[in-house]
């Protein structure tokens, strides 16, 4: 039989395991988290973890953060726009700023000094 799978139609973990093989699993809590959107999420914890639950979990059908009050969920959190070049140079420089850079730069074109200020 050249050019077949001597395991074919195994694979590693296969075969007749059970809780006997594999221990005992932990014993386990659901939670209920809701986001904005009324979404219902229930992962499960190792009921060991006791306060280790944590409050906000991640909604897996939209993405926005799910709280334990179905009443009043987080919000989602505000997404800051992407920023240029030139609108991080407009938070650090004035008009005026900006207006005497040029002004410098303008100079040292036409007379050949250096366009920095000193």
């Amino acid at each position: 039989m050249v050019g077949t799978n001597a395991i074919r139609g195994s694979r590693v973990g296969s075969g007749p395991m059970g809780e006997a093989e594999r221990g005992d699993s932990a014993p386990r809590v659901h939670v209920s988290y809701w986001c904005s959107n009324g979404h219902e999420s229930r992962p499960s914890f190792a009921r060991e973890l006791g306060s280790g639950v944590p409050e906000v979990w991640d909604c897996p059908r939209c993405g926005l953060p799910a709280g334990k009050d179905r009443e009043h969920p987080p919000t989602a959190p505000r997404i800051e726009p992407y920023k240029t070049h030139l609108a991080y140079v407009k938070e650090r420089r004035s008009d005026s700023d900006g207006a005497e850079l040029l002004e410098s730069a303008l100079r040292a074109l036409r007379g050949g000094s250096s366009p920095l200020p000193r």
